[in-house]
């Protein structure tokens, strides 16, 4: 593969974007928006759409009709001290999913410490704060992006996404991390980097290391990467995502908390890292955690051999 082959060209838009352009296909691969959106119900922060394969087929979904919050691929916290950093009606038990405006919380942009462009690959690190509805801070957080390891071949590129985040309380209190499955909901334990995928993805496959499953077998489990695969509408083509963790992400000796899988295909596509689906986890105050995460992207419908072959090729 020449360089001219994996050029990548780079658009920041200052105060509102940074767009990846594929110069061999001419395809913009990925927006990273940061700009505020207006709503605040949708808990504002930053999230990624269009995402698009090598080829420019959509993988994202932004502000479908059942979910408006739901924004491509986006960092989220539903349950925090209770808190919403997910957006939309919040979940309590009992009473189910009610819009409660006062527990919405943001992210707010606070700057980029680096923004490093090559011909093959973007990442820079960004600030954000976190902030509760009432306008206190709770937390800084320190995250990476980076888009890289574009290959033709395979029609397929990969976006790392890390974070580092600590509790910057001013009362001292400890941040509480948890689901609607900790609050009592049973298998919703959806929060953590979240993917939607379009409306043609809905009911599509979805399998793991040890193959084809359906998105209710997989559904808070535990594994090193999960792959869910869509057909589009308009053109005669898939396209696959897979989503993997870090290794020590799932090293018991190492990881923040145990992170499990949350996965649909029906009624909407979308997929989680869930780092609370069953049991809460707190970070006191002072104190940091850190996550890394990979995200796949490809033309085709790939199979368990095919990822796994691609995964060894990228190994961290």
């Amino acid at each position: 593969m020449s360089s001219a082959e994996n050029s990548l060209e780079i658009t920041h838009t200052h105060g509102d974007r940074v767009v990846v352009r594929s110069t061999a296909t001419g395809t913009d691969l990925f927006s990273y928006v940061y700009k505020p959106d207006p709503d605040a119900f949708e808990a504002r922060k930053p999230y990624v759409h269009p995402l698009r394969t090598l080829s420019g087929n959509l993988v994202s979904g932004y502000r479908p009709n059942d979910h408006r919050w739901h924004k491509g691929l986006q960092m989220t916290a539903s349950h925090l001290s209770g808190q919403n950093f997910w957006g939309g009606n919040s979940y309590v038990h009992g009473e189910g999913y009610l819009p409660l405006h006062d527990r919405i919380g943001s992210m707010r942009h606070d700057g980029f410490d680096s923004v490093e462009a090559g011909t093959d690959e973007l990442s820079f690190t960004e600030r954000l704060t976190w902030i509760e509805n009432g306008g206190s801070e709770w937390a800084h957080e320190r995250r990476g992006v980076r888009v890289h390891a574009v290959d033709p071949e395979s029609g397929s590129y990969a976006v790392d996404w890390s974070i580092e985040l600590t509790n910057t309380r001013a009362d001292g209190e400890a941040l509480r991390f948890g689901s609607p499955t900790t609050a009592g909901r049973e298998m919703a334990g959806y929060t953590g980097l979240q993917w939607r995928g379009p409306r043609d993805f809905t009911g599509g496959k979805v399998f793991g290391p040890q193959g084809d499953a359906s998105d209710g077998e997989l559904m808070g489990t535990q594994g090193p990467w999960l792959a869910f695969t869509g057909e589009h509408d308009d053109v005669d083509a898939h396209s696959t995502l897979v989503f993997e963790h870090a290794p020590e992400n799932l090293d018991a000796t190492r990881a923040v908390h145990a992170s499990h899988w949350f996965v649909r295909s029906q009624p909407i596509p979308t997929v989680a890292f869930s780092w609370a689906f069953f049991e809460e986890f707190e970070l006191p105050a002072g104190e940091t955690f850190r996550y890394r995460y990979r995200i796949v992207v490809a033309d085709g419908a790939w199979d368990e051999e095919r990822v796994a072959s691609r995964l060894k090729e990228l190994a961290w």
